[in-house]
């Protein structure tokens, strides 16, 4: 493959790729799409902030009027901390839902998360090479684009509702002040509306554009998704080397309980399991098997410990196929285990017990 097939980034972006931009600030996030959230959220609560607005005012020139009448400086005071009080009061649920919504739209956006990394300096920033690119960039030009179909739209907005409500000011001297001020309000909420509704066309038409820029400045080559592999799970010949070691060291901690082994029961040459029984832990135990060249070792292990052998091909693969190293014989072998270990000692107490043996067919038959 050639270098430049190579260098091609045609990969999509592994999990951690995407973890490190977003540690970056690097998100596909559309600023607009909160923006106007937080205006159409603004304008619901809008009529109550101003009716609560309207109390306030009223009770704020009531207490102006009780400093003019008695001028202390304790009514004073009292008179300015009730008004800024009231005013908390009022801003506070249009702040609250402002917040709320930004946050809601960050994190429908693909969660919140905090760009630890953009908070360090880099001196990649403070290149003029890397400020021209910033400025007459794709990006750039995408903001040139967005801000002149924001000023189109909304200019279009403010000209059909203000056509609308024209013959409506025209008349004003022939209509009561309240018909008025209704025509009014209804025409202000009219352009609240529509300006809503086409900001978050444009701001659903921006996601598309930055999250299809953004994808495109992550994606990666081959080379960097397999170098990322290597890095996150291991080089694979390594990881091979310390499993084979692993393995070793294991198998030699098996063949070092052969020796401690009461039996070894064999197939004859392609099974081995050793077995050791401890009445005082419960049933015997498998301390060591193996199929072929473990098998092998652990036959001649138990040669050069003087480890009596017994070959019992049934049994050897009974117990073999369904006993784990260090697990107790399963209930059903019992008596086949008890009659060759009772062969075992009736060897030792010949002083015969090393080498291969077999159960004679009267001790070992099995019922």
């Amino acid at each position: 493959m050639s270098g430049g097939a190579q260098g091609e980034k045609t990969e999509a972006p592994t999990p951690k790729k995407l973890k490190d931009a977003r540690k970056e600030g690097q998100v596909g996030r559309s600023n607009d799409l909160g923006a106007w959230l937080g205006v159409a959220a603004a304008g619901m609560v809008l009529p109550w902030v101003l009716a609560q607005g309207k109390d306030a005012c009223l009770r704020m020139l009531a207490r102006v009027q009780d400093v003019v009448e008695t001028p202390e400086p304790a009514i004073a005071r009292l008179a300015l901390s009730e008004g800024l009080k009231d005013l908390a009061i009022v801003i506070a649920p249009l702040a609250a839902v402002c917040v709320a919504v930004a946050i809601g739209s960050a994190g429908a956006q693909g969660g919140i998360h905090p760009a630890t990394k953009a908070l360090k300096p880099k001196m990649k920033r403070m290149s003029p090479k890397e400020g021209f690119k910033r400025i007459l960039g794709p990006q750039a030009m995408w903001e040139a684009v967005k801000a002149t179909l924001k000023t189109a739209v909304l200019g279009g907005v403010l000209y059909w509702v203000i056509q609308a409500l024209v013959p409506t000011l025209l008349a004003a001297g022939t209509q009561p002040l309240t018909t008025v001020l209704g025509h009014a309000q209804s025409g202000a909420a009219s352009l609240l509306r529509a300006a809503v509704i086409a900001g978050l066309g444009l701001a659903v038409l921006d996601i598309l554009v930055v999250r299809k820029r953004t994808n495109k400045q992550l994606r990666m080559t081959k080379h960097e998704v397999k170098q990322e592999n290597k890095n996150s799970e291991g080089d694979p010949l390594l990881k091979g080397a310390i499993r084979s070691k692993q393995l070793s060291m294991s198998r030699n901690r098996m063949m070092s309980e052969v020796a401690k082994a009461d039996v070894v029961l064999v197939n004859p040459t392609h099974v081995a399991v050793a077995l050791r029984y401890d009445p005082q832990r419960g049933a015997p135990r498998v301390v060591a098997k193996g199929a072929g060249v473990v098998a092998r070792g652990i036959r001649e292990r138990a040669g050069e410990h003087r480890v009596p052998m017994v070959e019992d091909v049934p049994l050897a693969r009974a117990l073999h196929a369904q006993c784990d190293l260090g697990q107790e014989i399963p209930a059903d072998l019992y008596q086949a285990v008890a009659r060759v270990l009772a062969f075992v000692m009736a060897l030792r107490k010949r002083g015969s017990a090393s080498g291969t043996h077999r159960v004679p067919v009267a001790a070992g038959a099995r019922g």
